[in-house]
């Protein structure tokens, strides 16, 4: 039961995309069922909509959970919009408004490491600029070096790029910067030999951890590669340092996913995702309550 009228008027959204067969995954519907399963529970008025859908009214809603707008990499300029309309808005939104906006393109890595946080060492090319990777070789002493857009998802236009034979795919390359900002980072060799290990957050507070692996031979860790996932438990100092990442840019989200490798002892930081993460909670028998309880603070439903 609510604990008072105002809760009985509780209207809330899970914010999602219109699937169109682009993404060859089915996670975000499961775990729009998950959310949904939790609202419900809660005796809660929710309905799934579509974020760049123009036919809905937002302002009916009291609260957005922004679970998976997986296209708005693809739409970036419209999601821009869409985000700043439902800020004036005044409807409590998690994450909040200018944590995705923040997030939602990867220059934010730069304010990461000017924290002192390590980060993969990246180099960043701006949109209408030519590529020249000679320099990105020899800065990053490596002979492979991982070439993407700053605003993007699921690996795309992710490519892998050899020394010797780069200038191959630069024509490519030049085509992408036409339209949109790059970002350049040695390729890592643990993420082939070990993997990148994922660790998700509620409410500020560590749920549970996996490690996504490649298969042999591939480099994107993406299940619809190949990947595999298990769930790890990492130690108590490695998690003291992850939860400093946390308190320092997510203290106050819903939920978090840290994304990143372990070299030598030390975390290098790959993706912070704030946005639509994947939340892996099939892999552990505490991350469904966890994220329950979570959402329940949130909403502050008791």
């Amino acid at each position: 039961m609510f604990e008072n009228e105002k809760e009985k008027m509780m209207k809330v959204a899970i914010v999602t995309y219109e699937s169109k067969g682009s993404y060859p995954d089915i996670n975000a519907e499961d775990e729009n069922i998950v959310l949904g399963n939790i609202l419900e529970e809660l005796g809660l008025d929710f309905k799934l909509e579509i974020w760049s859908d123009p036919q809905v009214d937002w302002a009916q809603f009291t609260h957005l959970l922004i679970k998976s707008p997986w296209d708005y990499f693809d739409k970036y300029p419209e999601f821009l919009v869409w985000c700043t309309y439902v800020k004036g808005l005044g409807v409590k939104v998690f994450n909040d408004m200018d944590t995705i906006l923040w997030n939602s393109d990867k220059k934010y890595l730069l304010d990461v490491q000017k924290k002192g946080f390590h980060i993969v060492p990246t180099f960043f090319i701006d949109k209408g600029q030519a590529s020249d990777l000679d320099g990105c070789f020899q800065q990053f002493h490596t002979d492979y070096l991982v070439i993407k857009p700053t605003v993007s998802g699921g690996a795309k236009n992710t490519l892998k790029l050899e020394k010797n034979n780069w200038r191959a795919h630069k024509p490519a390359i030049d085509s992408f910067l036409e339209s949109e900002d790059f970002m350049v980072q040695p390729f890592i060799e643990e993420i082939a030999s070990v993997g990148e290990f994922s660790y998700l957050f509620f409410n500020g507070r560590f749920s549970h951890a996996v490690l996504k692996s490649a298969k042999s031979g591939e480099f994107r860790v993406q299940h619809y590669f190949g990947g595999q996932v298990q769930q790890v438990n990492p130690s108590q100092d490695q998690l003291d340092y992850l939860q400093k990442i946390v308190n320092e840019f997510a203290d106050n989200t819903l939920y978090a996913r840290v994304d990143g490798v372990w070299i030598e002892g030390v975390f290098y930081l790959m993706e912070l995702e704030l946005i639509e993460p994947y939340l892996f909670l099939f892999t552990s028998q505490s991350a469904k309550k966890n994220y329950r309880e979570a959402v329940k603070k949130k909403l502050g439903v008791f």
